[in-house]
C-alpha cells in the first residue's frame, strides 16, 4: 500500500467513519475495565525469521514466507542466533553474544531498538515467549548446568523452574499459556517432556532410545511437532499433545530438524541440508508438498514465524518506545486495541497522521551447548 493510496482512502468518507467507528469501540473497550488476555500465537502467516551466516557471521534474517524479501536484521559482528517471535508478531527475541557472552537479546520486527535482557555472565540461549507476551522462557547454565528460566519480557524476575542435573533445553511455551514443551537428557537420551508453566508437573512425552528434540507447539495446542534420530538420521515428527501418534513427516535421507508451525497451522518451516547445505524449507503439516524457500551456500537454519494478529490481538510496546509501561500496563486494555493494530498491519487501513500508529508486526545454531544430541 502507498502512501499516496492510503492518504487517498482516508479522504473518502466511508472509511474515514469506519476508522472513526473502530476508535471509538476501541476508546469504549479501553474504559470498560479488564478482559481475559487472549493467546495470540495462532493467526495470519507473516513473515519467517531465520539465521544465517551468509554476511561472514550468523545473523537473524527476515523474509516473506514465499522466500522472497530476504533481509538482515541484526548487522552485529558478533553471534546472532535462534530467532523467536512475540505472540503478537511485533517483536522477535534471540541470543546474541555481542556483550562478549551469550544472552537473549530483544528487538523490534524490523531490527530496531536491539536491548539485552539477561546481562548475566553465563551462557542464556533458546528463548521462547509466552502467548501473552509478559514472559520469556530461555536456558542457561548459570547453576551449573542448562536448565530453564522464566523471566518477564523486559528481563526482570529470572526464575528457574527446572531443576536437574542432566540438560534441561528448548522451551516451547503452549498457545494456552500454561504449559512448556522441553527436551531433557535426564534419562540417557534427549526426549521431549512437558510441565506446567510453573516448572510443575513435569512428564516425559517420548520415550525413545534414539535423540528426540527441539519441539514446537501446533497453534491449536493438539499436536507437537520435533526432531528425532530414531531412523538413523534426523528427521521432522509430529505427534499428538499427549505423545501418542509419533510419525515421520519427512523420511528423507539428509538431515531435517528445526520445525516450526505456521500460524494458522497448515504448514511446518524447516530446515534441511538435502541439498549439499542447510536452506529453509516449508511443507505441509501432513509433510507433503516440501517446497525450498532459501537458496544460498551458506547455512540459512534455526526458523520461527511470525504470527499476524487477528482482531482483538496482543498489542504490544515497541523496545525503546516513549511509551511508559503505566501507559499500557493493563494488558487486557491493550488486546483491545487490536483491531487497529490488525487493520493497519493487514494493509486495510492507514490512520490519519493526528492520531498514533499502531505498533506493526514486523537449528542450526547448535543444538544447546551440553547436548549431546549429534
Amino acid at each position: 500500500m502507498t502512501t499516496n493510496r492510503s492518504e487517498r482512502a482516508l479522504l473518502e468518507p466511508p472509511l474515514l467513519l469506519s476508522v472513526l467507528a473502530l476508535l471509538a469501540a476501541v476508546l469504549a473497550g479501553l474504559a470498560s475495565g479488564p478482559a481475559p488476555a487472549e493467546s495470540a500465537f495462532p493467526g495470519a502467516n507473516g513473515k519467517i525469521a531465520f539465521q544465517s551466516d551468509r554476511d561472514g557471521n550468523q545473523e537473524v534474517y527476515v523474509m516473506n514466507a514465499d522466500g522472497t524479501g530476504q533481509t538482515n536484521l541484526t548487522n552485529n559482528s558478533g553471534y546472532d542466533a535462534d530467532p523467536a517471535w512475540s505472540a503478537a508478531g511485533t517483536k522477535i527475541a534471540f541470543w546474541s553474544n555481542n556483550a562478549g557472552n551469550d544472552e537473549i537479546s530483544v528487538m523490534n520486527a524490523d531490527g530496531t531498538g536491539q536491548t539485552n535482557l539477561t546481562n548475566h555472565p553465563a551462557g542464556d540461549s533458546g528463548p521462547s515467549w509466552s502467548p501473552d507476551g509478559s514472559n520469556i522462557a530461555f536456558v542457561s547454565d548459570r547453576d551449573g548446568n542448562y536448565e530453564i528460566y522464566v523471566m518477564s519480557s523486559d528481563g526482570s524476575g529470572q526464575t528457574r523452574i527446572t531443576n536437574n542435573p542432566a540438560l534441561d533445553a528448548d522451551p516451547a511455551w503452549s498457545p494456552d499459556g500454561a504449559r512448556i514443551l522441553f527436551t531433557s537428557h535426564r534419562d540417557g537420551t534427549d526426549e521431549i517432556y512437558v510441565m506446567n508453566a510453573d516448572g510443575s508437573g513435569q512428564t516425559r512425552l517420548t520415550n525413545n532410545s534414539a535423540f528426540d528434540y527441539d519441539p514446537d507447539w501446533s497453534p491449536d495446542g493438539t499436536r507437537i511437532s520435533f526432531a528425532s534420530t530414531r531412523d538413523g538420521n534426523r528427521e521432522v515428527y509430529v505427534m499428538n499433545a499427549d505423545g501418542t501418534g509419533q510419525a515421520n513427516l519427512t523420511n528423507h535421507p539428509a538431515v531435517d530438524q528445526t520445525s516450526r508451525w505456521s500460524p494458522d497451522g497448515a504448514y511446518i518451516v524447516f530446515d534441511s541440508n538435502r541439498n549439499g547445505n542447510f536452506d529453509v524449507y516449508v511443507m505441509n503439516s501432513d509433510g507433503s508438498g516440501v517446497t525450498q524457500l532459501t537458496t544460498n551456500l551458506a547455512d540459512d537454519v534455526d526458523t520461527d514465524w511470525q504470527p499476524l494478529p487477528a482482531v482483538g490481538g496482543v498489542v504490544e510496546l515497541a523496545v525503546g518506545s516513549s511509551d511508559s509501561p503505566a501507559d499500557l500496563s493493563d494488558r487486557s486494555r491493550n488486546d483491545r486495541a487490536g483491531p487497529i493494530a490488525a487493520a493497519v498491519a493487514a494493509g486495510a487501513l492507514a490512520l490519519p497522521s493526528f492520531l498514533p500508529a499502531p505498533l506493526l508486526p514486523g537449528s542450526h545454531a547448535p543444538h544447546l551447548p551440553g547436548s549431546l544430541a549429534p
